[in-house]
């Protein structure tokens, strides 16, 4: 059983899932649950990794594994494989762990030889449709197999469907379809310089093999950067009887979606093609029907589908995607898996299920993908009379969009990288379009329905998108889309709005989102597990109005230096900064402090009884200072106009730019930055905590509780926060004894230089809390200057694995990380009830929110867009590790793989 690399259906289950990838996984389950699946086995994710590591080898000892299980689907099925008078054909798809639709490939009816297609003919007693059959295996096996594009087949069936005046391969005659099959062959022989197999054993070997080489395909590979796929979890391969959708009348496949999966709704969304196979609905060649046409044409099929739907969705407690074939009357579930669906329809799908008792609150939680929050906060279209509908589609993936029209993936992804807005339009997408798909900001299809490849993918990635535009007509030749009259270009404005389907010229106003009604419910749900606290940076009152409607308990870090990057704020601080001596620089300051005391009113008023944490001025001086070359201009300009002995202007300027050039600094980021200018020139420092307390004595008087936190920001050594905490206590007592007035305050500092992690025992004897700035202290303990990191090496970094992840994105849990745990340890050693908590981008990041967990932070503070998603985050972080905590203790966790 160790090095068993081949399973019959009936030996799996859903447990070995990372064995038998999850379509392997589902079919052993659908079979032991008695579901009507056609026979099979799975070949392992083992064999595949194997397959890479032998260089392309298959080993005898799997080929004889597949010949043992083919005996057994022959003994089941009463057919052989090969065999000229009753042919046993197959299907052979791929099934990766992690499910990534469309992204390698499969080959069906497979076994189809020049000589077993009489067979096929012989027992069925229709030629035309054996033919059909030999026809779609030459296409798919010359494509997957032998590498031969598919649009080199596209060109030949459009040539004969054109002589037939036929819109499909179904349509056409028994002669056509000889003349296709013949013409196929010619296209294989030219290309490969062979031709196709007639040995069937040998066809599915290479059909086998190219399923796993599909593996490295370079849709796949972009597929899984954009999802975070591991690269080493390989397909696994199923192979199963071949059923016929394409049989007759009284056949036919679909795809079924147990609820609704752009809204959640309680109903079967689906799609039907009678007399076709597969491959023709997920790939979008042609429209399908709604689910109802089976309702309609085949009433007692559609009961037992629909008791089949029922009785996976109970199964697997989620919205379950189910393709299906009917053959001759007979309903076969081919496969079913959790259903690609927008975050709407995940959370009200999940909060049905919890409610109706299906799930408890806790698995809820844990299967919300929060990554995908996001999509659940997409924008949608604020209807005006002005705005024309030029087209309509299938609402495929909800959100609206404006943007520039293009007509390829490729044109699509060079524009994204120039920083356009583009919405790619297609025929219909195939996989081949990845990483158009994912550069555009929408994408419109005029075929293919909601079960369609482009609606998955965008779906999946919370991407706008409308199909099945039939309306309108695609000129590929000249990049024309035309409406009527109208004609569309390249580059020409349009928007979509997925929601409804709508296709509008121009662009178009868009309406911010609003928080649901399930989101609402489960936000309230993970407030109830979580520990850690959720706050946000903030540093607007307008940002602060954002971040409580998104439900933070506080603001973890509010940045005083963006408070005055306006245009009319920033020459202030700039007169600080230059100031020629103390009186100037007293002068310029005492024009700040009403600005700052005003802001800082307003954050408290708005954060009533809240915590609001107050970063003391932290500008790299370069970003504030004004620029030589701009004075070095006016300086120019002064000397044409000055007049003799007007030279105070002139003076002025000179002094300034004497000043620029004595503060630049070789590495701005580590120079005179943070605690350094707060104790070289302590009044700025002091005017800042004097609007602080005068801010809060305003918000008492009007019956504002007011809790303000002040944060030292860039401290290395105690003696610095030493020193700054003498200043805001005095400064905070001057102030607020004037009116005799209490009011409770922290003084703690921002840990974001390696050292302060290492002395963070000695630090903490004059804090009264931590916040770790981790973008800070990514930069110095990796060394990387963020930008130039970013825009040099770190993407090719990660592309060669030398890094997991940009570690400005996802914790560095084993340096930076572990500076965190020594820093947060080391400070409690001192204060055990030391409050701590982080405030960087990785706040916002689902590994790390887990490691902050794991780690015994008490908050995390992100932008208040994030704060949904850190809500949900902290809340499975919670469930983890109570999981982890259970099955230590041998009790039953939670299942967190729904």
């Amino acid at each position: 059983m160790k090095n068993k690399r081949v399973f019959l259906f009936h030996e799996g289950n859903a447990s070995m899932r990372e064995l038998l990838g999850g379509k392997g996984a589902d079919l052993a389950e659908m079979t032991k649950a008695g579901l009507p699946v056609p026979y099979g086995f799975t070949i392992t994710t083992a064999s595949c990794r194997d397959y890479y590591t032998h260089l392309g080898h298959i080993p005898l000892t799997l080929i004889d594994e597949i010949r043992t299980a083919l005996r057994s689907l022959e003994q089941t099925s009463n057919k052989r494989f090969g065999d000229p008078v009753s042919p046993l054909l197959l299907a052979v798809r791929s099934g990766a762990v992690t499910s990534m639709p469309g992204m390698m490939d499969t080959i069906l009816n497979l076994g189809l030889t020049d000589e077993t297609v009489e067979g096929l003919a012989l027992t069925t007693g229709d030629r035309r449709f054996a033919l059909e059959c030999y026809a779609r295996f030459i296409q798919m096996y010359g494509h997957v197999a032998m590498d031969i594009e598919n649009n080199a087949f596209s060109k030949v069936l459009q040539q004969v469907n054109r002589e037939s005046e036929a819109e499909h391969i179904g349509q056409l005659s028994e002669e056509k379809l000889e003349e296709l099959i013949s013409k196929y062959k010619q296209l294989i022989l030219h290309r490969a310089k062979k031709s196709i197999p007639q040995n069937v054993e040998d066809q599915l070997i290479d059909a086998v093999r190219a399923v796993f080489r599909s593996w490295s395909n370079p849709r796949a590979k972009v597929y899984r950067k954009v999802h975070k796929i591991p690269e080493d979890q390989g397909t696994a391969v199923s192979v199963q009887e071949m059923i016929f959708g394409n049989r007759d009348e009284t056949s036919g496949t679909g795809v079924l979606f147990t609820r609704n999966p752009s809204t959640g709704g309680n109903e079967m969304l689906g799609e039907y093609l009678p007399a076709a196979q597969g491959e023709e609905v997920v790939s979008g060649t042609r429209t399908p029907f709604g689910i109802t046409y089976l309702k309609q044409t085949m009433p007692s099929v559609y009961e037992q589908l629909h008791e089949a739907a029922s009785s996976l969705e109970e199964l697997y407690g989620d919205i379950q995607d189910i393709e299906f074939t009917i053959e001759k009357g007979q309903l076969y579930i081919l496969q079913t898996r959790n259903a690609r669906r927008t975050a709407q329809a995940a959370m009200k799908a999940a909060v049905d299920y919890a409610e109706e008792g299906i799930i408890t609150k806790e698995e809820a939680l844990i299967r919300i993908e929060p990554e995908h929050l996001n999509q659940l906060l997409h924008q949608s279209i604020k209807i005006r009379e002005e705005d024309e509908i030029i087209a309509s589609g299938l609402p495929a993936s909800p959100g609206a969009v404006s943007g520039q029209l293009v007509f390829d993936a490729e044109t699509a992804e060079s524009w994204a990288s120039l920083g356009k807005r583009v919405i790619l339009v297609r025929r219909e997408t195939t996989p081949q379009d990845i990483h158009g798909v994912i550069a555009a900001e929408g994408l419109l299809t005029l075929r293919g329905g909601m079960t369609s490849h482009a609606a998955v993918v965008a779906r999946g990635m919370g991407t706008p998108c409308v199909c099945g535009c039939e309306e309108l007509e695609l000129r590929e030749d000249t990049k024309e889309l035309i409406c009527s009259d109208q004609i569309f270009r390249e580059g020409d404005l349009i928007s979509i709005d997925g929601g409804t389907g709508k296709v509008y010229a121009g662009e178009i106003e868009l309406r911010e989102p609003e928080i649901s009604e399930e989101l609402t419910r489960m936000l309230g749900w993970a407030d109830e597990v979580k520990r850690m606290k959720v706050f946000a940076n903030s540093d607007h009152p307008h940002d602060v109005r954002l971040a409580r409607k998104w439900g933070a308990e506080g603001i973890g870090l509010c940045r005083t230096e963006h408070m005055f990057l306006s245009p009319s704020r920033l020459p202030l601080v700039q007169r600080v900064i230059v100031a020629g001596s103390n009186q100037e620089r007293q002068e310029a300051l005492q024009r700040l402090l009403p600005v700052q005391q005003s802001d800082f009113a307003e954050i408290f008023a708005e954060m009533d009884g809240l915590p609001v944490t107050i970063r003391l001025l932290d500008p790299p001086l370069h970003e504030f200072l004004p620029k030589l070359e701009v004075l070095e201009g006016r300086r120019e300009h002064l000397e044409m106009i000055t007049l003799d002995g007007d030279t105070d202007e002139l003076e002025k300027v000179d002094r300034v730019m004497e000043k620029v050039k004595e503060l630049k600094e070789s590495n701005p980021m580590l120079g005179q930055r943070g605690a350094r200018l707060g104790i070289v020139f302590p009044e700025i420092y002091d005017m800042q905590i004097e609007a602080i307390f005068r801010a809060a004595l305003q918000c008492i008087h009007q019956g504002i509780k007011v809790l303000p936190e002040i944060m030292i920001p860039l401290i290395g050594h105690a003696s610095e926060l030493s020193f700054l905490r003498k200043l805001v206590d005095q400064v905070a007592e001057q102030v607020l004894r004037e009116e005799r007035i209490h009011c409770p305050y922290r003084v703690g500092t921002m840990i974001e230089v390696p050292r302060a992690a290492l002395t963070a025992s000695q630090i903490a004897e004059h804090a009264d809390f931590f916040s770790f700035g981790t973008n800070d202290l990514t930069q110095m303990t990796l060394g990387y200057s963020r930008d130039d990191a970013e825009r040099k090496f770190l993407n090719h970094y990660v592309e060669q694995k030398i890094l997991p992840a940009n570690p400005f994105e996802v914790l560095d849990q084993d340096g930076v990380g572990e500076l965190i745990r020594i820093g947060l340890e080391q400070g409690r050693s001192l204060k055990p009830e030391l409050a701590a908590g982080i405030c960087g981008e990785h706040a916002g990041e689902r590994d790390s929110i887990f490691f902050f967990h794991n780690v015994g932070l008490d908050y995390i503070s992100c932008s208040p867009y994030r704060v949904p998603f850190a809500r949900i985050a902290a809340a499975q972080a919670q469930i983890q590790a109570s999981n982890i905590t259970k099955s230590s203790h041998g009790e039953n966790p939670i299942s967190t793989t729904a």
